[in-house]
């Protein structure tokens, strides 16, 4: 460790010190799974030892740099290794409810899944992420506790908005540097600061964020008291808010929201559908400035997308692309069940929620390309949307139609322009720089998932093998095949899992602070 601080002069105490801070406040979020313990009868100790080994992890870290200061580097650090951390100490449920006698004398029990180091990080990172893919098999209240399901799902409530936002909202130690925190965690090119100071920013986002949570739930269980979703009790509704706004797709049912009525499935997809819209855009609606909605060139593109990618899909499905659902009814020549599959399953992984009503692996070839286009473009910058982001696509395509203009007319000065406004060069550089990298890092990882796959005897298709990588980097979840809406990473070696656990946090983190660490950069020549 020393060395690499001296390769990348980082004073790496200060920076794993406030991840001990971070470790430790994490450590009350698992009162709300203790809580859910007590309500409805579960195991208690596994959340009440794992709130003191994590406080314990955290204050052990914190020790390490009584008062740090942060520079520009070690904001970077802190960043990358908080995810890290995390999603570690996030496994401590998972593990300690995996070691009871009685799961490891029953093998396949999904709590003995959970019990492998490997599986627990990959379902803890997945979850933090808001990835949503998962190695349980089975899902469901009849199979797991109340409260580690709900564990499972608050991580990705908390992963959502970014818990370096909610670290910076909270706690005034990180507020000094806040901003090079919040730009190396925030989702997009560029953070959009709100307010004069980022500690408002930061608050003002996550209150955003809660409102529309608290919204969600309200909807979803006053549509349970009115009678039209029976299904979706108080739980259900609490532990569906926690994964939608996040667009992270975790589910307590094992048929995702399948598992509820027509109505409740056209109530969710707006609430997808918002979570991958720039949240900085509500705050100026909010305030009256409704034209800031409508008048964003990513918002109209993310808008746009949903609705060609719906009305495509839409076709396909009532023109019999999916003639025998087991999931979610027929479509052919039904036009209200073409539609609603057809949004849904577009907007879920568009922007990467991973939500699904019907068993897509059962879509004709035609949809199912649909599909996997719809998973490359991703949500909006400063969303909880995963991908590469719709902003970045834009500035991509008019960066390569002034690259196809100046070679047409080399004395030409033809800068990039996003609603009237010039993109500098450095920008337009980064974005371009951030799609060959992750296009690079999504080959790389394609070749090895499927060679891995090979050596271990597990036939995959080309499709399955591009979709595991896809799914894992762009933090969507679900993909084709055996890796379907209702499929699971099980499958895989463990060293595969370890590279996907590494594709969430790359992706969680768009490659660059991850990839930042390794190199001389970091040194300031």
């Amino acid at each position: 460790m020393r060395g690499l601080a001296a390769r990348c002069r980082v004073d790496w105490r200060a920076s794993v010190s406030l991840v001990g801070t971070i470790v430790k406040y994490l450590s009350l979020s698992l009162l709300v799974p203790l809580a859910v313990a007590v309500v409805y009868g579960d195991d208690v100790w596994v959340f009440v030892v794992s709130i003191l080994l994590t406080a314990g992890i955290g204050l052990a870290l914190e020790q390490l740099e009584p008062d740090p200061d942060l520079g520009p580097r070690e904001a970077l650090l802190l960043v990358s290794l908080a995810w890290l951390a995390v999603a570690i100490v996030g496994t401590i449920p998972y593990l300690l409810a995996g070691n009871g006698i009685p799961y490891l004398l029953e093998p396949t029990t999904p709590a003995s899944v959970l019990a492998s180091p490997v599986n627990a990080l990959f379902e803890s990172m997945s979850g933090f992420t808001t990835t949503g893919a998962t190695v349980l098999e089975v899902i469901g209240t009849d199979r797991h506790s109340h409260a580690m399901l709900m564990w499972r799902q608050l991580t990705q409530w908390l992963g959502g908005m970014g818990i370096i936002v909610l670290m910076i909202a909270i706690l005034p130690e990180l507020a000094v540097n806040g901003a090079e925190l919040m730009q190396s965690e925030a989702p997009g090119p560029e953070l959009q600061k709100l307010t004069p100071r980022i500690v408002e920013t930061a608050r003002a986002l996550w209150l955003i964020y809660v409102g529309f949570t608290l919204l969600y739930v309200l909807v979803l269980y006053g549509l349970h008291l009115a009678g039209m979703a029976p299904q979706m009790n108080l739980y259900n509704a609490i532990a569906h808010g926690f994964t939608t706004l996040p667009t992270g797709g975790f589910s307590p049912e094992a048929d995702s929201v399948a598992a509820f009525s027509a109505v409740v499935q056209w109530a969710v997809i707006p609430f997808m559908f918002v979570a991958g819209v720039n949240f900085a855009l509500f705050w100026h609606v909010i305030r009256g400035e409704v034209d800031a909605l409508t008048d964003d060139p990513e918002f109209r593109a993310y808008a746009g997308a949903v609705a060609v990618l719906t009305a495509i899909a839409g076709v396909l499905l009532f023109r019999g692309a999916a003639p025998a659902l087991e999931l979610g009814g027929a479509t052919e020549g039904v036009t209200e069940n073409a539609l609603r599959q057809a949004a849904f399953q577009i907007t879920s992984l568009l922007n990467s929620t991973g939500y699904a009503t019907s068993d897509f692996v059962e879509w004709g070839p035609h949809g199912k390309l649909v599909l996997l286009f719809a998973m490359f473009v991703g949500g909006s910058a400063g969303s909880t949307g995963g991908g590469v982001k719709v902003i970045r696509w834009i500035v991509v395509l008019k960066g390569v139609r002034r690259q196809l203009f100046v070679a047409a007319n080399p004395s030409a000065v033809e800068p990039v322009r996003l609603a009237g406004r010039v993109i500098d060069e450095e920008t337009v550089r980064g974005i371009m720089a951030f799609t060959l990298l992750y296009l690079l890092v999504f080959g790389i990882s394609t070749v090895l998932i499927g060679l891995d796959a090979a050596r271990i005897g597990l036939q995959l298709s080309i499709l399955e093998t591009i979709s595991a990588a896809i799914a894992t980097l762009g933090n969507i979840g679900p993909g084709f095949g055996k890796l379907g809406p209702f499929g699971s990473y099980l499958m895989f070696s463990d060293p595969s899992k370890l590279l996907m656990v590494g594709l969430m946090w790359f992706g969680r983190l768009e490659i660059v602070p991850v990839l930042a660490l390794f190199v001389n950069s970091l040194d300031g020549r």
